[in-house]
């Protein structure tokens, strides 16, 4: 199962979301879930770098079943960042609705 986990401060500000595990919904390199949550994961780390102009702490595990990133503090771009985390969390939770059993969201503070 791939566990995303998003973690907010107490002003429900995301500072950092993490993913882990497989989804092993069918074999690599055919399965639909983790595919999805790459792309979708992947593709808001890029939005925030090409958009913002912003680079965040990123660390990849090498098998490709873990994924840190860590979003920078008080930075002008801030909300723009934001934006795109949440909606990168509403694709990923649309993703959950469908195939639940294969991928779960933890929120944290």
């Amino acid at each position: 199962m791939i566990t995303v986990t998003i973690t907010k401060d107490r002003s429900d500000r995301i500072h950092a979301f993490e993913m882990s595990g497989h989804a092993d919904f069918a074999e690599h390199g055919k399965d639909l879930v983790c595919a999805g949550a790459s792309a979708v994961s992947f593709g808001a780390v890029n939005a925030i770098i090409a958009l913002t102009g912003i680079t965040p702490e990123i660390l990849q595990g090498d098998d490709g079943g873990y994924l840190k990133v860590l979003l920078p503090e008080d930075v002008e771009k801030d909300a723009d960042i934001q934006l795109i985390v949440q909606a990168m969390i509403v694709s990923l939770q649309t993703i959950e609705t469908d195939y639940g059993q294969h991928i779960k969201l933890i929120f944290k503070k």
